[in-house]
């Protein structure tokens, strides 16, 4: 690929990826003040990762973690946010979402130059199956945060949901323990007496 080629694709996928910050997500800040965006979550995320490191299995790669949890919502640039609680939690792993998510996936990182829309797309698909331990981390962190944004915020979508603790562990914890156990634990804890 020629090099003006190249950068032109690059900036087509970067300038595309601008977008995330448009789509609203269900979660707010932890102040409630507003719904986070997704690309403010993307961020927080790649925070926590740098943050919580000493969480993680032993080997496990936090730059790698870093890259797919700035990339895994992208998606949502074409499919929007699909709560984790929605539709009685049914919503966010049904067919139609999931089908959506791939042909998103293959139109935004089809826009890059080949050898990074197969890098891109490789972490993407990682990060969804969620079975290395850097994914199982990684998709711990997605999960964790909205927790502390709720928890923060005086309830959030728990209340929008009327989410219970066992859907809260169902849904959310046993992925959280999947990937960094320690964290649900703690977690855990903190967010018991909002449901009591």
């Amino acid at each position: 690929m020629h090099q003006d080629d190249r950068l032109a694709a690059q900036f087509a996928f970067l300038n595309e990826a601008d977008r995330l910050k448009s789509v609203l997500r269900a979660t707010t800040l932890c102040d409630g003040s507003r719904p986070e965006n997704s690309g403010e979550h993307s961020w927080h995320l790649a925070l926590y990762a740098l943050t919580l490191a000493d969480q993680a299995e032993p080997g496990v790669d936090i730059n790698r973690v870093i890259r797919m949890l700035l990339l895994h919502d992208l998606v949502e640039i074409d499919v929007g946010d699909v709560p984790i609680h929605s539709a009685n939690g049914a919503a966010h792993a049904s067919t139609e979402t999931q089908a959506a998510e791939q042909r998103a996936a293959d139109r935004i990182f089809g826009l890059l130059p080949p050898d990074l829309a197969a890098e891109f797309r490789a972490l993407w698909d990682e990060f969804e199956a969620a079975e290395t331990p850097d994914a199982r981390f990684a998709k711990s962190l997605d999960r964790v945060q909205p927790v502390m944004a709720n928890l923060q915020s005086g309830g959030g979508t728990w209340i929008t949901y009327n989410v219970t603790l066992d859907q809260l562990d169902s849904r959310v914890g046993a992925k959280i323990a999947r990937g960094a156990p320690r964290l649900w634990a703690w977690v855990r804890e903190k967010v018991r007496p909002f449901f009591a």
